[in-house]
């Protein structure tokens, strides 16, 4: 028994050695569970400190959203009142242009935009003769943007209406380097017309720009060209200018002409013509767009030989292109021609190819070298035959006429002829390759 007793012993000192192992290892894991609880339980603290500061300014920007969404229904109430205002305005405006019962010829809307010195010579002008016939031509300034010299110029006026355009969308340019102001020129262009023969449902627009001055004779002739397009299907519009009328190359204040290139610069369309053209208005350059064929699709412009406006805009968005050569030195027309005496039935279609091709079969064909010199030296009406658009530009270089062209017409061109004055009174026919044909007097 002692023996035995003696052999327990010795095992209990392994198994309490065991004992002792097993108690630390537990402490120790214990020990490690216990730091990886308390590092738990500070990332959560942690977190859940993230999260309701996360909440509370969620809290906050939620109340900041209210608050604008309440701002912008006050802005946007305030807005319709506005509008309303502005309509109620323009209504009474039109009333009073339009007071006496009679139906008006044209509106006529002064295109602005930041030129406030401009705008100011451009109504003053058309003011001093638009107002005997306000009635006839009620008029509108469109402002394009919000330059508040221009828009306080125009509302100092009592005796016209006035329009802004705002336009805050972004202008993508489709090639690099140009000028972004002519599409919003073209925008607003379109914008302003819409406004006119859709809100305001006139049946005609003549359309000026801020820095124009007008003829004493431009009302009376707008409302004989309203009738001749009345009458003729095939005239598109109707324009004060020629690009050929510097003081040397114009005398005849009553000469009217048919032309397949669009001059614009003081032009005016009918609702049906824009109908047609409001849904497909270009993006940019809309004279340009005009002057295409698909566009103008055979039709003609009626032009005088002297100018019922004149363009002082050396600064604007072409940077003075041109000025001193072609546009300072336009004849503006000083006489007072009583349009409504004159038979203008020549410029229909059925009559025009007739009488001018009468003119360009009675002048006297010229050709070689020296062309400014033989004409000079003859009395009568002289023709010249161009075969292409180089030769063209050649010749019209020569005399110092526009050597442009579009879409294969040359400015102020009727079936490829160009017609101006040498010295005074005598004319200068440039004949295209085809023009004889098309004017019937191939055997001339």
């Amino acid at each position: 028994m002692a023996r035995i007793s003696c052999d327990l012993r010795f095992l209990l000192i392994p198994a309490a050695f065991m004992f002792i192992y097993i108690q630390m290892r537990l402490f120790q894991t214990q020990s490690q569970y216990a730091d990886r609880l308390s590092s738990a339980i500070e990332s959560e603290n942690h977190c859940t400190s993230q999260m309701r500061g996360l909440i509370d300014e969620v809290s906050i920007k939620q109340s900041r959203i209210v608050a604008l969404e309440d701002m912008k229904n006050r802005q946007d109430e305030e807005l319709v009142q506005l509008k309303d205002l502005i309509q109620t305005f323009e209504k009474k405006g039109i009333a009073k242009l339009t007071q006496g019962g009679q139906m008006p010829v044209a509106a006529v809307v002064i295109m602005a935009c930041s030129r406030a010195d401009y705008l100011e010579r451009t109504v003053k002008s058309v003011l001093t003769y638009q107002t005997p016939v306000a009635s006839k031509y009620p008029l509108f300034i469109s402002q394009d943007g919000s330059d508040q010299a221009v828009k306080s110029k125009s509302l100092s006026y009592n005796q016209l209406t006035y329009m802004q355009h705002l336009d805050f969308e972004p202008v993508v340019t489709e090639r690099p380097g140009e000028l972004t102001a002519y599409y919003k020129i073209a925008r607003h262009y379109k914008w302003a017309l819409d406004q006119l023969f859709y809100k305001h449902k006139f049946s005609r627009v003549i359309i000026l720009e801020d820095d124009m001055e007008i003829a004493p004779d431009f009302f009376d002739y707008f409302e004989a060209a309203a009738s001749l397009m009345d009458r003729d299907k095939t005239i598109m519009a109707a324009s004060s200018w020629n690009d050929n009328g510097q003081k040397q190359f114009v005398h005849d204040p009553y000469a009217l002409y048919r032309s397949d290139f669009f001059p614009g610069l003081g032009w005016m369309l009918k609702r049906s013509t824009w109908d047609e053209l409001s849904p497909k208005w270009p993006k940019a350059y809309p004279d340009d767009w005009l002057r295409l064929k698909e566009n103008h699709k055979g039709r003609q412009f009626i032009r005088p030989e002297v100018c019922r406006t004149y363009n002082f805009g050396e600064h604007g968005s072409s940077l003075g292109q041109f000025f001193s050569q072609y546009l300072e030195p336009i004849k503006l027309n000083d006489v007072k021609v009583d349009w409504k005496a004159k038979d203008l039935g020549y410029l229909t279609e059925g009559n025009y190819t007739k009488y001018f091709s009468g003119l360009v079969r009675q002048a006297r064909p010229i050709q070689g070298s020296d062309l400014v010199l033989k004409a000079q030296n003859i009395k009568d009406d002289v023709r010249i035959r161009y075969k292409d658009q180089v030769e063209f530009e050649r010749i019209a270089g020569e005399f110092g006429i526009f050597e442009e062209w579009k879409d294969g017409v040359p400015r102020t061109a009727y079936k490829g002829v160009v017609v101006f004055r040498i010295q005074t009174t005598r004319r200068v026919f440039l004949v295209g390759p085809d023009s004889v044909m098309q004017l019937g007097i191939r055997n001339s």
